[in-house]
């Protein structure tokens, strides 16, 4: 079953800057994302995480799995 949207953003609450985040995809290599920041979502609906320089847009149903740590 694909992860979903608001699963994400769920697991991805966590995320307050001052933990790293790898995501793993399908088929992919994996994302790793220091200090990782979760932005709130906005109008477009999209998984958008940040480390304060970049914006990382997550596209939901290609996650295998995450590491938060």
């Amino acid at each position: 079953m694909p992860m979903t949207s608001d699963k994400l953003r769920l697991a991805f609450s966590e995320l307050n800057g001052q933990r790293d985040l790898r995501i793993e995809f399908d088929h992919a290599l994996s994302c790793i994302v220091k200090r990782a920041m979760l932005i709130p979502c906005e109008a477009d609906g999209l998984v958008k995480v940040t480390d304060g320089s970049h914006v990382y847009i997550v596209d939901s149903e290609r996650v295998a799995w995450v590491e938060i740590g």
